[in-house]
């Protein structure tokens, strides 16, 4: 008896932690377009600060309903292509960012500096714009991605890996391969067409066009 009792409230509890009730107007990208990969790399120690990243407890995609609904329409125009978005982040709760000014805050932490910033001080990546006390992330409408090869399997050569702070990242660094900016614009000219507006500094960020919420920084966890 117990043990059908035990069996119980586990399976609600494990439903109640998957089915996370959403605040209205977002939503979970699979529901809306589930042909697009991802690779949350703050859910990872694959990220800039070496650990996972406080308020990503499953590596599952959340954003605002109408941004969502805009990539499926980015991902539908490059599958004819033979091409899919990947997604690295996307919603960020509060709580995350927080984690990031923390750590960019212990100069002595320096356990990524040659993958992700082998050129910066750590001291200066608060003035140069790579952290800040608030992202557009949180509010819903901000996405992190690249563009996959679904042939092949891989990436295409964008010139930096995400998340590499240094002016080789900002999107229109002029000194790429012909490849890497064809790629570039690959990406930039998709996103564009379907109401996204792009970040100088970061190839792969954008932010959708008369986001739902802009002025509205969101904490609620990604599970």
């Amino acid at each position: 008896m117990l043990k059908h009792l035990f069996l119980i409230l586990f399976f609600f509890a494990t439903f109640f932690v998957v089915a996370q009730k959403l605040p209205k107007g977002f939503s979970y990208v699979k529901d809306i377009a589930p042909t697009i990969q991802k690779e949350l790399r703050y859910c990872s120690h694959n990220n800039f600060l070496g650990v996972p990243v406080d308020g990503y407890e499953e590596p599952v995609l959340i954003t605002s309903t109408k941004t969502a609904r805009a990539l499926k329409k980015v991902q539908d125009q490059l599958l004819k292509r033979g091409f899919s978005l990947k997604v690295f982040d996307a919603y960020r709760p509060q709580t995350a960012v927080n984690h990031f000014v923390r750590w960019a805050r212990i100069p002595n932490d320096t356990l990524t500096k040659k993958d992700y910033y082998p050129a910066l001080n750590k001291r200066n990546l608060f003035k140069l714009g790579y952290i800040a006390t608030r992202s557009g992330h949180s509010r819903g409408s901000s996405v992190d991605l690249t563009i996959v090869n679904l042939k092949t399997g891989r990436e295409l050569d964008m010139g930096s890996p995400y998340d590499f702070f240094g002016k080789i990242s900002h999107a229109l660094y002029p000194n790429l391969t012909k490849l890497q900016k064809r790629n570039r614009m690959l990406l930039r000219k998709t996103m564009l067409a379907n109401g996204f507006r792009p970040y100088k500094n970061e190839w792969w960020h954008f932010t959708l066009n008369n986001e739902p919420f802009p002025k509205t920084y969101f904490d609620f966890p990604i599970k």
